[in-house]
């Protein structure tokens, strides 16, 4: 059995680790509200332009686009979004995992079949070992979500596509859609199906920062979270437009645009997931701290209880030897 003085020492550490995780639990969660602010500053220019580009592919059968044009695939892009930091419990790892099963699917292509633009050091560095072509560095993205870097990574993205350097580009990235609930998220970027639903899932909790324990737990039992804040979906108009100053150069401004918001979307849903599940990972760790230190104090006082009843013990017996 440890001794008092080990016990004291390990409740004192205990202490010490319970204040840090509590502490980064709190900012986290201060960062999520700011992430979850963008997102919401961010949905009615999204839903607008969609509903414009949907209204306006409805009214033409024969829309097309050189960034819509599929091929045979030789070489393909992978954008993949992680976080700089760690302490996030399997935000990172479950990306990663889903990158290297994307890099065996495509492998077969060859060994420089894939190329990985890195969305945050975790991932950049993963990458690196497992020997993929790496293009760029995009670290800074990570912490501070910016529009512009967005569209300039689309701007080369989409030049790479048109040039046939690229046959297809897929995001993988973490869907937030509640504080306690991240997606993991694989979708096809470029090229853009015109012909299909142009609308992604738009349902996302913005009102809420709860994540405990019983939070969790009815979010695995329901299986999907409230949605106070979802967008309706637009809809189409089926008119016949007259289009000025014909339909290829209205395609050519609105879909780069809407790629521009793909990336941009993507990059502000994992942001907010990765603060999230670092708050869950905290508010866990926190919880952990106290149950051990119950599970402490309750030794230490039995242990001071034993010492005390041995001392007195000692001297009685001590008294009646003499």
């Amino acid at each position: 059995m440890p001794s008092l003085k080990e016990i004291k020492t390990r409740i004192a550490s205990v202490n010490s680790t319970r204040k840090i995780t509590s502490a980064m639990k709190m900012v986290a969660s201060s960062k999520l509200h700011h992430a979850q602010v963008m997102i919401e500053n961010m949905l009615p220019y999204e839903s607008l332009l969609e509903h414009i580009l949907k209204a306006f592919l409805a009214s033409e059968a024969d829309a097309s686009s050189v960034y819509s044009a599929e091929r045979k695939v030789k070489r393909v892009a992978l954008v993949v979004y992680s976080s700089n930091s760690s302490l996030c419990g399997g935000f990172n790892a479950n990306v990663i995992k889903l990158m290297q099963q994307v890099a065996d699917e495509y492998r077969h292509l060859g060994k420089d079949s894939v190329v990985v633009y890195p969305i945050g050091r975790k991932v950049a560095e993963k990458a690196a070992k497992l020997g993929l072509k790496i293009e760029g560095d995009y670290t800074e993205m990570a912490d501070k979500p910016n529009v512009k870097d967005c569209i300039n990574l689309s701007r080369e993205l989409g030049r790479r596509f048109v040039d046939g350097e690229i046959d297809k580009v897929e995001l993988i990235y973490h869907h937030f859609k509640s504080a306690g609930s991240q997606i993991l998220t694989r979708k096809t970027y470029l090229p853009i199906d015109l012909t299909g639903e142009l609308n992604r899932d738009h349902e996302r909790d913005l009102s809420s920062n709860v994540a405990t324990r019983e939070a969790q737990e009815y979010l695995r039992k329901k299986g999907n979270a409230p949605t106070k804040a979802s967008v309706a979906e637009a809809k189409p108009l089926n008119d016949n437009f007259i289009v000025e100053p014909d339909m290829d150069t209205v395609l050519t401004l609105l879909i780069p645009k809407m790629a521009h918001l793909m990336l941009y979307t993507a990059l502000l849903d994992s942001n907010a997931s990765e603060h999230a599940a670092r708050m869950v990972a905290m508010q866990t760790a926190t919880d952990n701290a106290d149950e051990l230190l119950r599970d402490l104090n309750l030794q230490y006082n039995k242990s001071r209880q034993q010492a005390i009843t041995n001392e007195l013990l000692d001297i009685v017996g001590g008294s009646v030897n003499n």
